[in-house]
C-alpha cells in the first residue's frame, strides 16, 4: 500500500462522487476513488475556501481531505494565487510532519511549487499533472492566464519532479519543447465514471426533431459560436447547449447574450435552447437524449467532453485539437474536424443525421473505447505505476 498525497489547490469542494464542480476537482476525485478502490491510503490536500468548510473529512473509505488555510476565504483570480502558495506550503509542511506521504500528486503549478518546496526537506517524490499550460493558454489567448513568468514556472516544475503526467500526446510536444526530459513525461489522460456515463440508462425528453447537442461553460474558447453557424446549415435539427450560469441567473451570463443574439441574428434562435447549468448527475441522461454531440473547442487539453460522451455510446463529433484527438479515433469511434470550420461541421453533421446505421456503429465503438482506455479502473493503474516508478522501495 502506498500513501498518496494529492496536492490541489482548488479541489476543496472535492465532497461526493456527484457535487463535485470544475474539470481539476472531478479529475482529483475521479483519481482518490480509483486509488482507493485498488487498496491504497489516499489524501487530498486543498485551499480551504469558506469558512464552513471542515478541516478533514472523509468523503469515502480510503480518502480523507484535508482543506487548509492560505490567503483569505473565497475565490483568488489567477494572477493572485503565487502570493498564497507559501503559506500553503508550510500547512502542508506541518502536516506531513506528522503524517508523511510516500509520494505526492501534484496537480497545476500552485500544486507543484507547494509540494516540492516540502519535499525537498522531507524527501516525498513529486509527480505533476499540470492540466492545462501557461504556454498554450497565452498561445490560445485565453483571459485568466495566470501570473507573468507562469511559463517559466512551469518549466522549472516539471524538470525538477520526479515524473510529469501529461493529459494529452499535445502537452507532451509542449512538454518537450520547454526541455523537459522525455524520459520524465508519462501520457495519462483524464478518466470518466464508466458507471455513470454509459450508454444504457435515463435520457432526458425530446421531440421528433434530431437533436444536437453541445455542453461546456459558455466561453468564447468552447467553439459554441461554430455550432450555432452550422445549424443554419442542417435544416429541421434542433440544439441544445447544456451549460454557464444556473437557469434563473442565464439572462446575465455574457456567454449566453452573445450566443442568443448570435442565433437570433443566423435565424435559429426558435432551434436553440440554453438549459443552463445542470447537476452533474444529469449531464448523462442529456447526452442519452442526442443524436450527435458536437465538441468543438479550439483549445482542448482535456477531452472531457468528448469522453464523456463517448462512455454514453453517443457519436461526437469533435474539433481536432488537444485531447480529442487522442480520444476520437477518427472514422471509427466519431469524427474530427478543424475548429472554427462551421460549414464543414454542418456538412459532416448532415451526413451522419442521414445515416442512423453508421451512427450507430461510431456510437457502440466510442463506448467500447471509454471503457478499455478512460475508465478510472485504468487510469489509476497508469498513476500507480508512475507512482512507483518514483518511489524505489515501492517499486
Amino acid at each position: 500500500m502506498l500513501k498518496v498525497a494529492l496536492v490541489a489547490w482548488n479541489a476543496g469542494h472535492v465532497t461526493s462522487a456527484g457535487s463535485e464542480p470544475g474539470v481539476m476537482n472531478r479529475e482529483v476525485f475521479g483519481l482518490a476513488q480509483a486509488l482507493a478502490s485498488q487498496g491504497q491510503q489516499v489524501t487530498v490536500y486543498a485551499r480551504r475556501h469558506a469558512s464552513k468548510q471542515p478541516a478533514r473529512h472523509q468523503p469515502m473509505p480510503g480518502v480523507t481531505v484535508r482543506n487548509l488555510p492560505a490567503g483569505p476565504l473565497g475565490g483568488l483570480p489567477a494572477t493572485e494565487l503565487g502570493q498564497h502558495v507559501g503559506q500553503f506550503a508550510d500547512r502542508l509542511a506541518a502536516s506531513w510532519r506528522h503524517d508523511r506521504p510516500d509520494v505526492a500528486h501534484a496537480y497545476y503549478w500552485t500544486g507543484g511549487l507547494a509540494a516540492l518546496a516540502v519535499s525537498r526537506s522531507q524527501g516525498v517524490p513529486v509527480v505533476q499533472t499540470f492540466f492545462s499550460l501557461g504556454a498554450a493558454e497565452h498561445r490560445h489567448q485565453l483571459p485568466d492566464r495566470g501570473p507573468d513568468g507562469r511559463i517559466r514556472l512551469e518549466a522549472s516544475i516539471a524538470r525538477s519532479v520526479s515524473g510529469v503526467l501529461a493529459s494529452s500526446s499535445e502537452e507532451e510536444e509542449e512538454l518537450s519543447a520547454l526541455g523537459v526530459p522525455n524520459d520524465l513525461v508519462r501520457l495519462v489522460p483524464c478518466g470518466v465514471d464508466t458507471e455513470r456515463f454509459t450508454p444504457h440508462g435515463p435520457a432526458e425528453p425530446r421531440g421528433e426533431r434530431p437533436r444536437l447537442l453541445a455542453f461546456g461553460p459558455l466561453t468564447r474558447r468552447q467553439g459554441l459560436d461554430t455550432v450555432v453557424r452550422a445549424l443554419t446549415q442542417v435544416p429541421d435539427a434542433e440544439l441544445v447547449i447544456v451549460g454557464g450560469s444556473p437557469r434563473r441567473a442565464l439572462s446575465l451570463d455574457p456567454g449566453y447574450r452573445a450566443l442568443a443574439g448570435l442565433a437570433d441574428r443566423a435565424g435559429v434562435r426558435d432551434r436553440v435552447t440554453f438549459t443552463g447549468a445542470v447537476p452533474p448527475d444529469k449531464i448523462p441522461g442529456w447526452l442519452r437524449s442526442a443524436d450527435l454531440v458536437l465538441s468543438m473547442a479550439s483549445h482542448e487539453p482535456f477531452g472531457m467532453a468528448t469522453i464523456q460522451t463517448m462512455a454514453c455510446g453517443i457519436p461526437v463529433i469533435a474539433s481536432s485539437v488537444g485531447a480529442n484527438v487522442d480520444a476520437v479515433i477518427d472514422g471509427t469511434t466519431g469524427v474530427l474536424v478543424p475548429p472554427g470550420r462551421p460549414e464543414l461541421l454542418a456538412r459532416v453533421t448532415r451526413e451522419l443525421l442521414a445515416a442512423p446505421v453508421r451512427r450507430g456503429a461510431l456510437g457502440a465503438a466510442a463506448a467500447d473505447r471509454a471503457r478499455s482506455r478512460y475508465s478510472w479502473n485504468r487510469i489509476g493503474q497508469e498513476a500507480l505505476a508512475a507512482y512507483r516508478r518514483s518511489v524505489p522501495e515501492a517499486a
